[in-house]
């Protein structure tokens, strides 16, 4: 009997979040590439100040986007 493979980690957050805001995971991942320079908390805060998006979405992209990124 086959099982559906689940998501698992950050990347489990994605359709909540293209659900609950309206765009791509891309779309946050390149807006993260312009603040690259500065820590994983700090790019956290950035999506939850500037872009009004909750902390656990916000933890899931950034985590996601570096793990990606230093991988």
């Amino acid at each position: 009997m086959a099982t559906a493979a689940t998501t698992k980690g950050p990347a489990s957050y994605f359709p909540s979040i293209e659900k609950t805001y309206g765009k791509p995971v891309a779309h946050w991942f390149k807006l993260l590439d312009g603040v690259s320079d500065r820590k994983h908390m700090e790019q956290v805060a950035f999506l939850k100040t500037e872009h009004k998006m909750g902390h656990g979405h916000a933890n899931a992209l950034v985590a996601h986007y570096r793990a990606q990124r230093d991988g």
